[in-house]
């Protein structure tokens, strides 16, 4: 297959840190909720476990990760919403810690104007919103912090997205839009060599739409940003290896391989050191560079 991995600019500037884009990037989930479909509980449970996400964090970046998920509101399907001063307590104290003990990328899972504004000022270098910066605020507390954006597709909201979801075209209603949010938020004034784009797998898609979707990679890549893929040990992988959750690594692995062969930038993952071995070989097998260090 052809390698696909590009960017308009190799270098994205997080906060004080450069990524360098020219090779694919582990990021590393960790969710300080209750509720999360995979993780909930494990760094919150009846109040924030911060020694446990710091040991977590130390433990993801020895095994690879560049980047640091952190997220205060599940998401998963049928999530209850949670609360601004309730997902700031959860996240703020997460991110000033991680920033100033490992020399990693913090990523702020969040749709929330506040979160993103604390988190800025506390030393994260990415904002991941699953609602496209539609909430109401963020689009201009984002052209204000001057942080990247990854700009995610969701069908609906959590509580719903998933009831019977439905599609003309899933890639081109998908495609269509992220390029329209990039064009809103363009006009807030956010720079476009800040956006990061993800198709949203599993955010109000049946599994032939995130099949689809995954198909058609290439296509978002060719759109000209930077891509990040989330994918692991989602329902889909389910669905169709009849694995539980907890047993999705084998699964979750192989579609990292293959949205790095596509040409995704950064794969959001629970299974840091599986996945950054897998897409380490991966990126040898593509990249000439590498294949004759």
């Amino acid at each position: 297959m052809t390698p696909l991995l590009s960017s308009p600019s190799p270098q994205l500037r997080c906060g004080a840190r450069l990524l360098d884009l020219s090779e694919p990037h582990v990021m590393a989930i960790i969710n300080v909720t209750p509720d999360s479909f995979s993780d909930g509980g494990d760094y919150h449970a009846g109040g924030l476990l911060l020694d446990k996400v710091l040991r977590r964090v130390e433990e993801a970046c020895a095994q690879g990760a560049t980047l640091i998920d952190i997220g205060g509101e599940s998401t998963r399907p049928g999530a209850q919403a949670v609360g601004v001063d309730e997902e700031c307590e959860r996240v703020l104290p997460v991110v000033e810690a991680i920033a100033q003990r490992f020399d990693v990328v913090v990523s702020v899972d969040t749709s929330t104007p506040e979160v993103m504004r604390g988190a800025a000022s506390l030393g994260a270098g990415l904002i991941n919103d699953v609602r496209a910066l539609l909430r109401p605020g963020a689009e201009s507390v984002a052209a204000a912090n001057g942080l990247p954006v990854c700009l995610m597709h969701m069908h609906g909201e959590p509580g719903s997205m998933q009831r019977n979801p439905e599609y003309q075209n899933v890639f081109d209603e998908v495609s269509a839009f992220l390029n329209d949010r990039i064009l809103a938020c363009e006009a807030m004034g956010i720079a476009r060599d800040r956006f990061l784009i993800d198709p949203g797998f599993g955010f109000g898609k049946t599994v032939a739409h995130n099949l689809e979707l995954f198909r058609r990679l290439p296509s978002f890549v060719e759109m000209g940003f930077p891509v990040l893929v989330g994918l692991s040990r989602k329902s889909m992988l389910g669905a169709i290896t009849g694995r539980g959750v907890d047993d999705r690594v084998a699964a979750s692995v192989a579609m990292a391989v293959m949205a790095v062969e596509r040409g995704a930038h950064i794969v959001r993952v629970h299974d840091v050191k599986e996945t950054v071995d897998a897409v380490k070989m991966t990126a040898a097998v593509m990249f000439e560079k590498r294949a004759n260090d």
